[in-house]
């Protein structure tokens, strides 16, 4: 009897934390998936704004409130690879005219143009064209990591 009292608790405790961490998962991964995202950069192209190894939070809700201006850092999937996504800066916005490397091009309606920071070792716009919207996955509002580098982006 004793044993079985023994395993009564020992269960009880178990189903007690298993159901925190199921709630924990469930939470945590809607805020992951409708609110902001980490994500882990790598490639030179913003540099020397956000380097290779550098992580970034990025807010999904300026993406779905249509709050992109120009200037802001954007996660987007690659116009060709969809299942890549690329770090890059807003420089165009739909009816701008950008210089897009050898004449001027103007940004149609529903697209942005993205370029990164380190112009002679970035594959962007220039190269790719406009990006349609839909493609924008979030603004990177906040560099975490490293942690002695810790910087919120306006």
């Amino acid at each position: 009897m004793v044993v079985n009292s023994n395993f009564t608790g020992v269960l009880k405790k178990f189903s007690g934390t298993l159901w925190y961490l199921v709630k924990f998962g469930c939470v945590t991964h809607c805020v992951m998936e409708y609110f902001g995202d980490f994500v882990f950069c790598t490639g030179p192209s913003m540099e020397p704004t956000i380097y290779t190894n550098n992580v970034v939070i990025s807010d999904q809700m300026s993406v779905w409130m249509k709050r992109i201006d120009k200037g802001d850092i954007v996660i987007a999937k690659l116009p060709h690879d969809r299942n890549q996504l690329i770090c890059k800066r807003v420089t165009g916005l739909p009816g701008d005219r950008v210089w897009a490397g050898y004449s001027y091009q103007k940004v149609p309606r529903g697209h942005v143009w993205l370029e990164g920071d380190n112009k002679k070792n970035s594959t962007d716009s220039r190269e790719y064209g406009p990006i349609p919207q839909g493609l924008l996955r979030g603004k990177v509002i906040c560099r975490i990591w490293p942690l002695n580098d810790l910087k919120i982006f306006s």
